[in-house]
């Protein structure tokens, strides 16, 4: 009898595991406890790792939270870490990401920037585009101008890298706005980093304070 009831426990936690192994089960670990079970054990180990950037080292929560959007996303955890930044408290995509996920998500052709030049040839502003795959359309974004940089204050907010890098900013933001017209889904309603910057401003470096003793 005591064979029988050990068999039985066996086939049960064999059943729980492979629920939680399902991708349905584990891309909802906030319903299913068994995949719950799982999520813990593996954000402790990437919370303890070198490898993951400060805003998840030994911060288990966190890395539930980058956890949860890999498995619904069908991502890497790591992967998420590394592109998933903390802007004023708030889940923001790195520039770089947003432009990857538009070239991998398999609608549309390689994302491309065009520079808008003004009547002198100099650099007006940028614009992404690229062609739909399935319908052969070409779809562009709203183009981003100095004078929209200028007009909503992105330039002058603290530690802006508009000053310092502007072609660079042009290209992530005009990627942004293709992302928002295109496929928003791409983002999950998200953010990019530098959308946020722009609004919030850049946090500040704080200088290391030496004292002498």
């Amino acid at each position: 009898m005591d064979d029988i009831k050990l068999e039985e426990k066996t086939v049960e936690e064999n059943t729980e595991l492979a629920v939680a192994e399902q991708p349905s089960a584990i891309a909802n670990i906030w319903a299913n406890d068994a995949a719950w079970k799982m999520a813990v054990q593996r954000v402790k180990v990437l919370a303890q790792s070198d490898l993951v950037p400060d805003n998840y080292k030994n911060k288990p929560a966190n890395c539930m939270i980058a956890m949860d959007i890999a498995n619904r996303k069908g991502m890497s955890p790591l992967m998420v870490m590394q592109n998933l930044y903390v802007v004023k408290g708030k889940p923001s995509w790195s520039g770089q990401y947003c432009i990857n996920a538009v070239n991998s998500c398999g609608q549309f052709s390689r994302l491309e920037f065009v520079k808008i030049l003004d009547d002198k040839g100099g650099i007006k502003g940028y614009m992404a585009r690229a062609t739909d795959l399935r319908t052969g359309k070409l779809c562009e974004g709203a183009p981003v101008t100095w004078d929209m940089v200028k007009g909503e204050g992105w330039l002058d907010k603290p530690g802006s890298k508009w000053k310092t890098m502007p072609d660079q900013m042009f290209q992530y933001r005009a990627a942004a706005f293709f992302v928002r017209t295109h496929c928003p889904e791409v983002l999950d309603g998200l953010y990019t980093k530098d959308e946020m910057n722009d609004v919030y401003g850049y946090d500040e470096k704080k200088e290391p304070v030496v004292i002498n003793v």
